[in-house]
């Protein structure tokens, strides 16, 4: 980690400090690592997704429709404007808060019972419950949890035909994809097709969309509302049970202050360091003082991790924890964490309101302590952090 006393951060994701806003490293791909250049690129309507699998989606055959998260332009822009009813904060507040404060407080409840308890097995349980009501798996049989943790290992290998190992691995995709369609999918599709709900299913259903592509968008959604709040839940923890006098504000802050905890928290640490596109025109990215011009048919790498380090927006020591502090720009508290444009995340105040139940009502718990600290490890193919085996205990009643 760096030995700088103003950084925070407890990730050490092993990537340089500084450099140009703009540059093309050695290997083609061009590196965005400035702010106005990194919100650029992701409002341009001259760039397309990259990266996240979809130059495996953009092998699918053409009649079957892709994900909303592989798709730009007008399709994506339309479909994005019929589903935002879904992620607008009074909806959250009016469908969503309850089931937070329900589940949270089941987590608690075995946490007590038991005495100690991962917080990862914890924070699972809550955002898959909270994802599955946005999305309409409502109808799962027993054992979400273990199909979406087999679908999402810690360690991912390379599937092909050419190896026993490939082999191994494509076999275990098309298993998961299966056990996923089995156990969640198809029941809730079943049951949405005698009954119409106000979810997302429902909506994919009156578009016409067949199974197999309410599959796709069912498990596109599991990655960016279960998989991601999960490692924010224990991150957050993490600098709460370390840090006294930020746990001690935060537990006696109201919610306005505890979010901007958990924003500034997200913008140290931003749970997908990277974001892809690829260009689809010539492109002018603000480098600086200057511009610079990245061709038609570039890949452009953002490293949110350093855009939302970058001092001419956020002021002076960014890698310092301070909630509420100034920003210039127009930035976001977040920074680049939840991305920006067309792309940016519809579960933001989702994902940062689940997280502040489930720790608000964590750290009122008598007693509660962290036994072991998380062991880190990263996921390539989302390009973010994983922790796990952060272990809590609550005193005996």
């Amino acid at each position: 980690m760096p030995t700088d006393s103003t950084d925070a951060r407890k990730i050490d994701r092993g990537e340089t400090e500084g450099g140009c806003p703009v540059h093309r490293r050695p290997d083609g791909v061009w590196e965005v690592r400035g702010y106005a250049s990194a919100r650029a690129v992701l409002r341009s309507t001259d760039t397309v997704q990259a990266g996240l699998g979809v130059e495996t989606v953009e092998k699918m055959p053409s009649r079957i429709r892709r994900p909303v998260l592989y798709r730009d332009g007008t399709e994506h822009r339309e479909h994005r404007r019929q589903t935002a009813r879904y992620f607008t904060p009074r909806r959250v507040d009016e469908h969503y808060r309850d089931i937070m404060e329900r589940v949270t407080d089941e987590q608690l409840a075995k946490l007590r019972a038991d005495g100690r308890a991962q917080l990862s097995e914890l924070s699972f349980h809550l955002a898959i419950d909270v994802a599955s009501s946005v999305i309409g798996l409502t109808e799962s049989k027993p054992g979400i949890q273990a199909r979406l943790e087999r679908f999402f290992p810690e360690e991912f290998g390379e599937p092909g035909f050419t190896s026993i190992n490939g082999i191994y691995w494509i076999f275990r995709q098309l298993r998961n994809w299966l056990g996923i369609y089995l156990g969640d999918v198809r029941p809730a599709v079943r049951a949405r097709k005698r009954r119409r709900q106000d979810d997302l299913i429902s909506h994919l259903l009156d578009e016409g969309c067949s199974s197999a592509e309410i599959l796709g968008e069912c498990i596109t959604f599991a990655a960016a509302g279960m998989v991601t709040t999960r490692e924010f839940v224990n991150l957050a923890a993490w600098h709460l049970f370390t840090d006294e006098a930020l746990r001690e504000r935060y537990r006696s802050a109201e919610e306005a202050e505890r979010l901007e905890v958990l924003h500034e928290l997200l913008r140290l640490e931003p749970v997908v360091g990277h974001l892809r596109r690829r260009t689809n025109a010539e492109l002018r990215v603000p480098d600086g003082d200057s511009e610079v011009t990245v061709p038609a048919g570039e890949v452009v790498d953002i490293v949110v991790s350093a855009t939302n380090l970058d001092e001419r927006v956020m002021g002076e020591q960014p890698a310092s924890l301070c909630p509420g502090r100034e920003l210039s720009d127009g930035a976001y508290a977040h920074g680049m964490s939840f991305g920006d444009g067309a792309h940016k995340c519809p579960g933001a105040h989702i994902a940062i309101l689940e997280t502040d139940t489930f720790l608000r009502k964590l750290f009122a718990l008598p007693g509660v302590t962290m036994e072991t600290p998380p062991r880190v490890t990263f996921n390539d193919a989302i390009g973010g952090y994983e922790l796990r085996d952060l272990v809590v205990s609550v005193s005996a009643n």
